[in-house]
C-alpha cells in the first residue's frame, strides 16, 4: 500500500508517494508535463524490491505551483531534489530520472555524487534538448496555455495527435490498450495540475542547458541508460551517455518510445529490477 504526503522543501511543498521498506530507497523523478503518476503501475512491483519513492517536481502534480518563471530552472529542480533527499532522510539512494527528470538526476549526480548509490537515466540527454518546433511555435503554445489554461492545452494536444502521422507505433498501441479516453484523461489530469508558467519557463530552459558530455566520466556509480527504440530524438543522446559513462549498461527497449515504463512495462521492469539487483549486490 503506497503512502502520499507533502514535504516542506526549501520554498515549496513537494508531494511524494512511497511504498515498500528497505535501508536504501529507489527515487523516481518524472519528466516535463508529467508527475509521479507516470510510474503509477510500477510503484507496487518496485516496492517488492524495497523502499520506493516517486515525487512531483515543482510546478507539476501535487507540488507547489509558484507562478514565478525565475524559479523554474533545472538548477532549482536539482536543489529541490537535494532538499527532498534531506527531508526524506536519504543520505544515499538509487535514483531514476525520466526525460527532464533524467536531466535533473544527471546534474544532481554530478553535483552530489555522494548521495547517489546508483543511477538510471531514461530517455534523456547530457546536452541541450531541442523541440520539434521553432521558438515562434513554442511561444504561441506558452501563450495559449497561460491564457486558456493547461487543460485546454491538453485537449488541443489530443486533437493534434489524432492527425499526427509521426506518433510512434508503440505510443498508439498504448492508447489503444488503455482506451483512448482513459489514456487522454490521464494526460489531461497531469496538465491541469501543471503551472503554465512552468511550461513556458522550462521549455525555454531546454535549449539553454549546459552540456555535461565532457563530465560524464566523473560518474562512478553503477549506471543504466534506458531508451525506447522508437524514441528517435533520444537515441543519439543515449549513445553519448553510453560512450561517456564508464561501465554503463545501455538498454534499448523494443516496442517502446518516450515512456517505456508504460509502452513496454514488462521489459522496462526487467531492466530496472536487474539494475537494482546489480547495484545492491
Amino acid at each position: 500500500m503506497s503512502r502520499v504526503r507533502k514535504l516542506a522543501v526549501r520554498d515549496i511543498e513537494i508531494e511524494v508517494e512511497e511504498a515498500g521498506q528497505g535501508a536504501r530507497a529507489f527515487v523516481l523523478v518524472h519528466g516535463f508535463t508529467g508527475s509521479r503518476d507516470d510510474f503509477r503501475e510500477q510503484i507496487a512491483p518496485l516496492a517488492e524490491l524495497g523502499r520506493t519513492i516517486a515525487l512531483d517536481q515543482r510546478g507539476h502534480g501535487g507540488s507547489t505551483n509558484s507562478g514565478k518563471a525565475e524559479l523554474y530552472t533545472v538548477a532549482n529542480l536539482v536543489e529541490d531534489l537535494r532538499g527532498a533527499f534531506d527531508a526524506l532522510g536519504l543520505a544515499r539512494a538509487d535514483l531514476l530520472g525520466h526525460s527532464l527528470g533524467g536531466v535533473v538526476a544527471l546534474h544532481f549526480t554530478l553535483a552530489y555524487p555522494e548521495r547517489v548509490a546508483s543511477l538510471v537515466l531514461m530517455d534523456t540527454s547530457p546536452k541541450p534538448l531541442k523541440f520539434r518546433f521553432n521558438e515562434s511555435v513554442r511561444a504561441s503554445i506558452a501563450a495559449f496555455a497561460r491564457e486558456q489554461g493547461m487543460g485546454a492545452f491538453a485537449k488541443r494536444m489530443r486533437e493534434m495527435a489524432a492527425e499526427n502521422r509521426a506518433v510512434p507505433p508503440s505510443a498508439k498501441r498504448t492508447e489503444e490498450r488503455m482506451g483512448s479516453d482513459v489514456f487522454w484523461e490521464r494526460i489531461q489530469r497531469k496538465h491541469e495540475a501543471m503551472d503554465p508558467i512552468a511550461w513556458d519557463a522550462l521549455s525555454q530552459e531546454f535549449g539553454k542547458l549546459a552540456s555535461v558530455v565532457e563530465r560524464l566520466g566523473e560518474i562512478r556509480c553503477p549506471t543504466t541508460v534506458i531508451v525506447g527504440a522508437e524514441d528517435a530524438p533520444f537515441l543519439e543522446p543515449s549513445d553519448e551517455l553510453e560512450r561517456g559513462i564508464s561501465g554503463v549498461r545501455r538498454v534499448t527497449i523494443p516496442d517502446a518510445a518516450h515512456s517505456p515504463q508504460l509502452e513496454n512495462a514488462p521489459a522496462w521492469l526487467e531492466v530496472v529490477r536487474a539494475h537494482l539487483v546489480r547495484a545492491r549486490s
